[in-house]
Formats: structure tokens, C-alpha cells, sequence
């Protein structure tokens, strides 16, 4: 049986990865999907990993874990600290040695790249798009509204401040699983981004900012498929 570790993203709670986890559980895995301390002006990114080491106790063996967008800062420091046998980085920043979590966003280029895929989009210069259309226009509609008005967080601005402490990625297989209908994340960003810092090509599956609740079969297979390979 497998461990399935989720790390949720900013300003969010574990709730999004419930689709997933129910596909999980229904194929007999184990899940841990943690709450991060994302509203404690007191955490930085140390802290967001203490959460997930205390959650994965004292499991050894088959654990894959899976960090969404900011939680790929968390993501390689859970693998540092725990056997891992898979980390998985599902729509994730990627992070480099010493960079801040607030820094990441100019260091690759992301403004630039943003609003020229807003532009191929049609979306005005300036224009501010509603959460539904950005995150989750790929999302089925009951699940985007519990979402929006049920699963909310403040995100303090802490762990944007702290260096990611690492001094290279981790010794564990990592992949890399891209949404092809991002809008936060655009597509052709993120295949650069991931090359330029892991040396890796995406693999591509549908799905906006958040396919674990719009495509959760299909990402299950995947992930399964990984873990079948190593």
C-alpha cells in the first residue's frame, strides 16, 4: 500500500484534494492530505514542513508526495527530512537554492510571461479576472463555489520572506505533472520554468490551476503510472 502525502497550496485548506483522496482511497492507498499553517504570521516554510513530517509520523516506506503550486517550496523539504520514494510537483513553483518564495516571482520571469499569455487569451492589459475565471474554469461549478466561499484562507505573507533552505533538490525522483489549461500558471511558463530548474519536461494532463478537483480519476492514473514505474 502506498502513502499518498498532499500538500496543499497558499491561502487554501486540504479540502481541495478531496476528489483525489477518494479516488486514492477507493484503489486501497492510504492518504494524508495536511492542514499548513498558511494564516500563523509565526510560520515560515520550516514550519509548513514540520506540519507534514508530523503528519506522516513515523510511516517508512511507499510514500509519494504530491506539493500543489506554493507547496512545491514545502514539497523538497519534506523529501530532505523523510524517506521518500516520489515527489510529485503538480502545478508547483519550483524553487532554487537561498530564493524566497517572494522573490521567485521576478527571478523567472513570470510577469512577462503571464501577461503575454493573458494577451493570446484576448484579456486586456490591466484587466483583473474573477477567481473562477483564473483558478477554476475548468472546475466543475459546485465544486468551484465550495471552494471559493467554504475553503478560503488568509495567507500570511511570513514564509514569502524566508530563504528556501535548501542547498540543492533533493535525492529523490521527482516528476513534474502540468495542467495544459492553466491561466495562473501558463503552460508555456511553466514547461520553461521546469526546465530551467529540474532539467525535466512536464508531463501534460487537462485541467485549470486545480485538476485534482476537475480531473481526479485522471490524475489519479498518473499518479499511479509514476508509481508503478519506479
Amino acid at each position: 500500500m502506498t502513502t499518498y502525502v498532499l500538500i496543499h497550496g497558499a491561502a487554501a485548506d486540504a479540502w481541495c484534494w478531496e476528489p483525489l483522496a477518494a479516488e486514492l482511497r477507493r484503489r486501497g492507498h492510504e492518504v494524508l492530505a495536511p492542514e499548513l499553517p498558511c494564516d500563523d504570521d509565526a510560520a515560515g516554510l520550516a514550519e509548513y514542513a514540520d506540519a507534514v513530517v508530523a503528519a506522516i509520523g513515523d510511516r517508512t516506506g511507499g510514500l509519494v508526495v504530491v506539493a500543489h503550486s506554493f507547496g512545491g517550496f514545502t514539497g523538497p523539504l519534506v523529501c530532505a527530512r523523510v524517506p521518500v520514494d516520489l515527489l510529485v510537483m503538480l502545478q508547483a513553483q519550483v524553487p532554487a537554492p537561498g530564493e524566497t518564495p517572494g522573490a521567485w516571482w521576478e527571478n523567472t520571469g513570470y510577469g512577462p510571461a503571464r501577461r503575454e499569455s493573458d494577451r493570446g487569451r484576448g484579456v486586456p492589459e490591466g484587466a483583473e479576472e474573477d477567481e473562477r475565471a483564473l483558478f477554476l474554469h475548468d472546475t466543475p461549478a459546485a465544486l468551484a463555489e465550495e471552494l471559493l466561499t467554504g475553503h478560503q484562507r488568509r495567507q500570511s505573507a511570513t514564509p514569502f520572506g524566508t530563504p528556501w533552505p535548501l542547498a540543492a533538490w533533493p535525492d529523490v525522483p521527482t516528476r513534474f505533472l502540468l495542467a495544459t489549461g492553466d491561466r495562473f500558471f501558463p503552460p508555456a511558463f511553466l514547461r520553461r520554468h521546469v526546465e530551467e530548474r529540474l532539467g525535466l519536461r512536464p508531463d501534460e494532463m487537462p485541467g485549470d490551476h486545480l485538476p485534482m478537483l476537475g480531473h481526479p480519476a485522471e490524475l489519479a492514473d498518473r499518479l499511479e503510472a509514476y508509481r508503478a514505474a519506479l
